[in-house]
């Protein structure tokens, strides 16, 4: 398939985002589902005691696992080009933040809640580790898998400040590696344009 096709499926998948309202109520029931899964599965470890020393280690693995994990879907969606699917307009919407690299300013909580609207594979995970949580996993390995299903949305924010914030906590935080680095993240976008 030539460059050409594969831009006017790009534009129609667009336009078929943009006219079609249920893309729109289809992100939001993501974000909810997302949000309501991360706070019931919090909620169902939480009585768990692995001590501060257990939860710091299982929220740094989680730290890593979730950083790799998104950044692998990312990756995948990056190189996703079946605009021509059903989720096509999902896709096309996804290419947009190459294309639009400045975010409207929110508050984080409206952006924690829209960005996570796109995470459409988190639902599945969060799904499979209530499965696994109800079936009795080890505690420690319960925290893990909980604290990588938050820290996939806290990533999108992570995103949104790497592309919005001039705090110098946020810069900071970036270059010492906690949050997406700005310096880093636009070689990312110079290269995907």
């Amino acid at each position: 398939m030539d460059l050409t096709e594969k831009q006017e499926q790009f534009n129609a998948a667009m336009a078929r985002f943009a006219s079609n309202r249920l893309y729109t109520l289809f992100g939001r029931f993501v974000a909810s589902a997302n949000i309501f899964l991360q706070i019931y599965l919090l909620y169902r470890v939480w009585h768990y005691s692995i001590g501060v020393v257990g939860q710091t280690f299982a929220f740094m693995a989680a730290y890593v696992l979730a950083d790799f994990i998104n950044g692998f879907v990312h990756i995948y969606m990056d190189n996703n080009d079946r605009y021509d699917s059903i989720a096509g307009p999902l896709v096309a919407n996804f290419h947009m933040h190459h294309k639009i690299p400045r975010y409207k300013k929110n508050n984080l909580a409206v952006v924690y809640f829209n960005e996570t609207g796109s995470k459409v594979w988190l639902v599945g995970y969060l799904l499979t580790v209530l499965l696994f949580v109800e079936m009795g996993l080890p505690p420690f390995l319960s925290y893990i898998l909980v604290y990588i299903g938050i820290l996939s949305s806290l990533a999108e924010v992570s995103h949104y400040l790497c592309h919005t914030s001039t705090a110098k906590m946020s810069i900071l935080l970036g270059n010492m590696g906690v949050l997406l680095a700005k310096r880093q993240h636009a070689h990312h976008h110079l290269e995907n344009n």
